[in-house]
């Protein structure tokens, strides 16, 4: 099926980082659907995701995690996030920049579903621009000036943001999919 036909989820997960003696957890969400093509603002999603008080964070993990501890220790659980993210997941494509964090966590959530296709900015972008001196999600917005679009559809973002992310790389695939030769691409 082409990408350009079919509705797709970009989903980003901020995390704790690598903690020695923890396992890495979620602490927050962030979904856009990208339909025929073209990112569907209206559905975009975000939701922290509850990590325990005490728990410690790597100190280097991006994000404003450390600004918002009490409110993630206040978010719901990941079962309760489960249930609003379910059906933005089940039996359509995914998409992700480095898909391999969202894939694990996502089998966290929910461990007896399966998901996917999956759609890989992170080895789209290496085929569409080797030559870029960075395939980081936040250089490639900027070096390809898709930031106005970014800020247009999520205003009060910024990158490490769940939210954020999962728009910039839908952003990225919608403009991936206008560039010559780009527009077959299936999924």
């Amino acid at each position: 099926m082409l990408i350009c036909e079919t509705t797709l989820t970009v989903l980003d997960f901020e995390t704790t980082g690598s903690v020695p003696g923890f396992d890495t957890e979620p602490w927050q969400i962030g979904a856009v659907a990208l339909k025929n093509g073209r990112i569907a603002p209206d559905s975009a999603f975000e939701s922290l995701i509850r990590v325990d008080a005490n728990r410690p964070f790597n100190a280097y993990a991006p994000g404003d995690h450390h600004k918002r501890r009490d409110e993630i220790a206040a978010a719901p659980e990941v079962s309760r996030v489960w249930k609003t993210m379910e059906s933005r997941v089940t039996g359509r494509p995914l998409v992700a920049h480095n898909v391999a964090v969202e894939k694990k966590f996502l089998r966290q959530m929910a461990p007896m579903h399966r998901f996917g296709p999956w759609v890989d900015t992170l080895k789209l972008a290496r085929q569409a621009w080797p030559g870029a001196p960075s395939h980081k999600l936040e250089d490639l917005i900027a070096g390809l000036n898709l930031m106005p679009r970014v800020c247009e559809l999520c205003p009060r973002g910024r990158p490490h943001d769940a939210l954020y992310d999962a728009v910039a790389c839908a952003v990225l695939l919608e403009h991936l999919l206008v560039q010559p030769g780009w527009g077959n691409l299936e999924v």
